[in-house]
C-alpha cells in the first residue's frame, strides 16, 4: 500500500489562490514518481470568509488542521481589511497555536537567476536562516497611553510552552505614548538554536552564526547570547559567532559565501530573510517553513498576497513550489524534495520559462507545467 499524507491547504488572499495551484500540480507530479498519495483538504480562510462571516479562524478549525501531517499556506492580506487583522488572526494564531517555533527560510541562488550583487553566483550564495517564530516582539503585547491619566495595563502571553503576565503601570506627562514588550525565554531560544545546529549538522556546514543587538537591547539579546554560549558548548565541533543585525545585513551583501547556518531572534529573523530573498534573486524565489518538529508544521512564500495582481496568471509560483518541497522533506520524502527543487533549477537554468519578474514573459501556469515536465521526464 501507499504511503499517503492528508496535507490542508489554505490558499489565502490576492494570488494565494493561482500560486498554490502550480504548488499542488508539482507536488503531485513528485508524489507519483516517488509512489506516495496526497490527499488535498482545503479550507477557506482568509479575507473573502472574514468579511462573509466575521471569522478569522476558530478553534474547530484548528482543532481539524492538528490532524493534518501539514499545511500548504498561499498568502494573506487584502486592501479592503485593516492591516495585521488577517496576518494576527490567522497566520500568527496558527503559528502560535502549533507551536511553530522555527522559521526555516533557505537563501540559496539558483542556476539561471541573477543576483544584484556583482561578481557572486550560486557558489556564493547558499545558506539557510533558521527565524524563532513565536517569541520576541511578535508575541503582541502592548498598549497605548496619555499624560491625562494613570493606567494599568494586563497582558498575557499563553504558549504551549508557558504563560507570562505582566501588570504594567503607566504614569507620564507625555501628551501620548505606545509600547510592545518583546519576550524571549530559555526554554525559546534553546529550541530554536538547537534546530540550528542540528540542521548544520545534517548538511555538512561547519558554521552557525547568532544575530542580535545585545549592545543596545541588552537585556533580551544579552539573554540570547548567554543561552546561544550555552547551547553552541554542546557543538564543539561547529564554529560559531555573533553579528549584530545591522552588521550582517552589511556583510550579506558583501560577503554571502560567509555565511552556513545563521539563527537569529523573531523580528530580526524577518527583517534579514527579506534581504536574503533579493540577493537570491527576488521574493518570487523565497520559500518558507514554519517547523514544528513533533507536531504540525506550515509552508508558504515569504511573500505577500500582492492584490493587484489577482487573476492576472502573472506571479511567479516558484517561492511556493520551492515552499511544497520543504513541506515533502518536513514529511521524511527527501527525495521528491530534492527531485521538485531539481526541476526548479532545470527550468531557471534553461530560462525558456519564467515570469514577468524574471525578465520573461511566462503565466504562472506555464512556469508549473515547465516544473511538471522536468518532474516527468
Amino acid at each position: 500500500m501507499k504511503q499517503g499524507y492528508n496535507i490542508a491547504v489554505i490558499r489565502g488572499d490576492g494570488i494565494g489562490s493561482e500560486i498554490i495551484s502550480e504548488g499542488m500540480k508539482v507536488l503531485e507530479a513528485a508524489s507519483e514518481r516517488e509512489s506516495f498519495e496526497l490527499e488535498w483538504l482545503e479550507y477557506p480562510h482568509g479575507a473573502e470568509h472574514y468579511l462573509k462571516t466575521g471569522e478569522l479562524i476558530s478553534e474547530t478549525t484548528l482543532k481539524e488542521l492538528e490532524r493534518r501531517d501539514a499545511i500548504y499556506f498561499g498568502s494573506i492580506g487584502d486592501p479592503r481589511v485593516e492591516p495585521g487583522v488577517l496576518e494576527q488572526g490567522i497566520l500568527l494564531t496558527m503559528r502560535f497555536y502549533f507551536d511553530q517555533y522555527v522559521n526555516l527560510r533557505p537563501v540559496k541562488l539558483l542556476e539561471g537567476v541573477s543576483t544584484p550583487l556583482v561578481g557572486k553566483g550560486p557558489a556564493d550564495i547558499d545558506f539557510s536562516v533558521v527565524r524563532e517564530n513565536t517569541e520576541d516582539f511578535y508575541v503582541g503585547i502592548g498598549g497605548r497611553a496619555s499624560g491625562k491619566n494613570k493606567k494599568r495595563d494586563e497582558l498575557e502571553v499563553l504558549r504551549n510552552l508557558y504563560t507570562i503576565k505582566f501588570g504594567v503601570d503607566i504614569e507620564t506627562d507625555a501628551d501620548e505614548l505606545a509600547y510592545q514588550i518583546g519576550v524571549v525565554t530559555r526554554e525559546g531560544c534553546e529550541r530554536v538554536m538547537r534546530f540550528a545546529f542540528e540542521l548544520a549538522k545534517k548538511e555538512g556546514k561547519k558554521k552557525v552564526t547568532s544575530v542580535d543587538k545585545a549592545n543596545v537591547l541588552t537585556h533580551s539579546y544579552g539573554f540570547w547570547r548567554e543561552v546561544f554560549n550555552e547551547v553552541a558548548s554542546e557543538y564543539p565541533d561547529i564554529d560559531t559567532e555573533f553579528n549584530f543585525v545591522d552588521a550582517i545585513c552589511m556583510w550579506f551583501v558583501k560577503n554571502p559565501e560567509w555565511y552556513q547556518v545563521v539563527v537569529a531572534p523573531n523580528m530580526f529573523g524577518d527583517i534579514i530573510t527579506d534581504l536574503g530573498a533579493m540577493i537570491q534573486g527576488g521574493l518570487g524565489l523565497a520559500p518558507g517553513g514554519n517547523i514544528n518538529p513533533d507536531g504540525v508544521s506550515m509552508f508558504e512564500p515569504i511573500h505577500g498576497s500582492a492584490p493587484k495582481y489577482k487573476d492576472k496568471g502573472i506571479s511567479n509560483p516558484i517561492a511556493t513550489i520551492w515552499a511544497g518541497a520543504l513541506l515533502l522533506a518536513d514529511l521524511g520524502e527527501d527525495t521528491a524534495a530534492e527531485t521538485v527543487l531539481n526541476a526548479i533549477e532545470s527550468v531557471l537554468r534553461t530560462g525558456k520559462v519564467k515570469t514577468y519578474d524574471l525578465g520573461g514573459n511566462s503565466s504562472t501556469s506555464e512556469v508549473g507545467d515547465a516544473i511538471v515536465s522536468e518532474i516527468r521526464g
